[in-house]
């Protein structure tokens, strides 16, 4: 009965370490690319001005399907904690 609360309460242990390396790993990737997609619209404003508006809106979608791998992150970090 011992080892058995005992192997719980490793797999709980597990669970809330694998989703924390879930969200940390998952979330730095897109902090880092929006980081340079806002940089290089910028940039490219600066270069440009008359075409900011495009630029605005092109660096928008660039940045909602950078979003979209921190979110699967976040599923996933889900799914091991309320899941398995």
């Amino acid at each position: 009965m011992e080892n058995m609360d005992l192997a719980h309460a490793i797999v709980q242990a597990a669970k809330f370490l694998g989703a924390g390396i879930a969200m940390g790993f998952g979330a730095i990737g897109p902090a880092i690319g929006e980081g340079h997609i806002g940089a290089y619209a910028m940039d490219a404003i600066a270069r440009q001005p008359e075409m900011s508006g495009s630029i605005v809106t092109r660096m928008l979608l660039a940045m909602a399907v950078t979003e979209s791998t921190g979110l699967y992150s976040l599923l996933i970090a889900f799914i091991l904690l309320f899941i398995v």
